[in-house]
């Protein structure tokens, strides 16, 4: 059998361990074949593919980023697009299955894909741990870390200066990475998108905080909307994708609690560092199980589902349950957290 390995979306730690564990997996077991689709879903629409044998895969696993490339293409859009003329690429290149690693958009599209007769398979990949049918997703362990180590420093500098110090994080939709982040480092508040919260909430946990002597920390989503806004903050143009590219809340909310409390206030935007540099134990062995999975999956034919995490155990899901809506954090949750809040 020769399979196709794409990554697609945002590029997240983890990426090339799959690619290793499928590939050596893959060959190892079965005497598959395997090649690389460029950039996500434009490499499968065009047929830009690369050659994967054993030794391209060597020492991946402690790599970020992906050695496919990425891109956000659809591959239903343009003259090339759509399952017909995807089906002639891969059959032009003699590939019997195409791998899918990709967060909703990547997965949306193969289950199109699936559901028109392509045999395509999926590993679930979210940096912001939200896609449903799988209890953790690999990256997300890696910027929860990164965050964390973060925000440790950002309080020494704030403890120094008597400042409050707000971090902003990824979180577009949803608020995990903010919430494991924020209540590995201790935060004093943790604003996430699922949960309005007024501005003059923050300034009082902050000014509780401040009032016995300490620092404050806050940590703030990118997708958070405060109480008295209608949506979030996004003030840096659109994407290559359409789509509004988020950015702004960290120094708005830094704006707010100084002017309600007169504090000092500084912001801090993690940004892409978040995303990148090597993955954590824990994503190193999830991803590269994944990867594993998915290259048995395909050896069994089993088109249209994906791999996933349920508590230590891999199984198999229909697509269709992964796209059932967003994994957002419950109320149950975030009262854990609410609990330290100002404490």
């Amino acid at each position: 059998m020769r399979i196709g390995l794409m990554t697609s979306g945002g590029d997240c730690p983890g990426l090339n361990a799959v690619i290793r564990g499928a590939v050596l997996h893959g060959i190892k077991s079965y005497d598959h074949e395997f090649v690389g689709f460029r950039d996500g879903w434009r490499g499968v629409v065009e047929g830009d593919i690369m050659e994967l044998p054993r030794q391209s895969v060597r020492g991946l696993a402690r790599q970020g980023g992906t050695i496919l490339g990425t891109s956000r293409t659809n591959p239903f859009d343009g003259p090339n697009g759509g399952p017909e003329n995807i089906a002639k690429v891969l059959e032009r290149h003699h590939i019997d299955a195409v791998v899918a690693i990709g967060g909703e958009g990547t997965l949306a599209g193969a289950k199109r894909l699936a559901d028109a007769g392509l045999p395509v398979v999926g590993v679930p990949k979210t940096i912001d741990n939200d896609l449903q049918a799988t209890d953790y997703t690999f990256g997300f362990d890696t910027a929860v870390s990164i965050a964390t180590d973060a925000m440790d420093r950002l309080r020494t500098t704030g403890e120094s200066h008597h400042r409050c110090m707000v971090a902003e994080v990824m979180g577009r939709h949803v608020g995990w990475i903010a919430l494991h982040s924020g209540m590995a480092a201790g935060a004093h508040a943790i604003l996430i998108p699922e949960f309005r919260v007024h501005m003059e909430q923050v300034a009082e946990w902050v000014r509780e905080v401040h009032d016995r002597g300490r620092s404050p920390l806050v940590v703030v989503a990118e997708g958070f909307i405060p109480d008295d806004r209608k949506e979030a903050i996004a003030g840096k143009g659109t994407e290559a994708s359409g789509r509004p590219r988020l950015g702004g809340i960290g120094e708005f909310v830094t704006k707010e609690i100084e002017h309600i409390t007169g504090i000092e206030t500084r912001n801090t935007i993690l940004g892409h560092i978040q995303r990148g540099g090597a993955p954590t134990g824990f994503d190193r062995v999830l991803a590269t199980r994944l990867g594993i999975g998915a290259v048995t999956m395909a050896t069994e034919k089993q088109w249209g589902k994906m791999c996933a995490l349920r508590g230590t155990d891999l199984v198999r899901v229909d697509f269709s349950k992964a796209l059932d809506g967003l994994k957002v954090v419950p109320q149950d949750r975030y009262d854990e957290a609410k609990v330290l809040f100002g404490r």
